[in-house]
């Protein structure tokens, strides 16, 4: 545990403003210089990934890869390439400390209010320029097997991240509506086979007749979103023919999180040996910060 790369905590404000409109965007929270150095590593990963798996979105329609894993669009299909993975944090020692020993999970524990700090998973999260690929309206908590109110996603950008080129969009105060929504595929709204819940309405169309209100923030090496795991979050394709969208996504836990188990959720390995009820902890949900 350490603050590397800490410009500054959240105010009071900032940590209202996560808990009433469920996303807060933080502004100049992190030394760029901390974030642009794992530029090598998701470099490294996105190569790696196009060795094992390529989904080619336009010729499998519905048909995506599962949660969890690796999924790519192929550049000569689409015009341009989406690589999302997570777990990152497991295998390779940049994306550990970067998820464990960073400044992010003392910026995180501020806003949740927490006294000690679990790490959930990371995700990196490229869009090339030219990807058409949309992220669906989702809701991170449907993948979670875990519940709780301190359970929160960041978004860190490596590049300059706007509505062009895919920056995320929040339905504001969407964690505090009753629903739980089923997940859905990431680029598509289709509900996971065997999930559980409400389907995800189209917010769009909500925004569009004034029922709910969206945010969008331009960021920039240094800044970062935290959204509530219940809040309805998407994001455009990189419309940008030259400007790159590169993201890491860390995802964490606080004192009341607890293992619960959703029907038809993707699990991991390690699901097979806690119960639900327990706390988190050990070498799969590393403590990560304590006050």
């Amino acid at each position: 545990m350490s603050d590397e790369g800490l410009l500054r905590l959240p105010t009071a404000e900032e940590v209202e403003a996560f808990w009433r409109d469920g996303v807060v965007c933080l502004r100049g929270v992190l030394d760029p210089a901390c974030v642009l150095a794992m530029a090598p590593a998701v470099e490294r990963l996105i190569r790696e990934s196009l060795g094992t798996t390529m989904v080619d979105m336009s010729a499998m329609g519905e048909e995506l890869a599962r949660a969890g894993e690796t999924v790519l669009s192929d550049a000569t299909a689409s015009g341009g390439r989406f690589v999302s993975g997570i777990d990152h944090w497991r295998v390779d020692a940049d994306c550990a400390r970067f998820a464990c020993r960073s400044a992010v999970p003392a910026i995180v524990a501020r806003l949740l209010g927490a006294s000690r700090l679990n790490l959930w998973e990371d995700s990196i999260l490229v869009k090339e320029p030219g990807t058409p690929e949309r992220t669906a309206w989702h809701q991170d908590l449907s993948y979670f097997h875990v519940s709780g109110e301190q359970v929160c996603t960041t978004w860190i950008p490596l590049d300059l991240a706007d509505a062009e080129t895919g920056a995320m969009r929040f339905a504001r105060g969407s964690h505090r509506w009753a629903d739980l929504y089923r997940p859905n595929m990431f680029v598509s709204n289709m509900p996971m086979v065997g999930t559980v819940g409400e389907q995800v309405p189209d917010i769009d169309a909500m925004a569009a007749a004034g029922a709910v209100e969206l945010l969008q923030f331009a960021l920039g090496p240094g800044d970062m979103t935290v959204h509530h795991a219940r809040t309805l979050h998407a994001a455009g394709g990189n419309r940008s023919r030259e400007r790159r969208r590169r993201a890491i996504s860390l995802r964490y836990c606080g004192d009341d999180a607890r293992y619960h188990f959703r029907p038809g959720a993707p699990r991991k390995p390690h699901h097979d040996f806690v119960q639900e009820g327990d706390a988190l902890g050990g070498p799969d949900c590393p403590e990560v910060w304590r006050a």
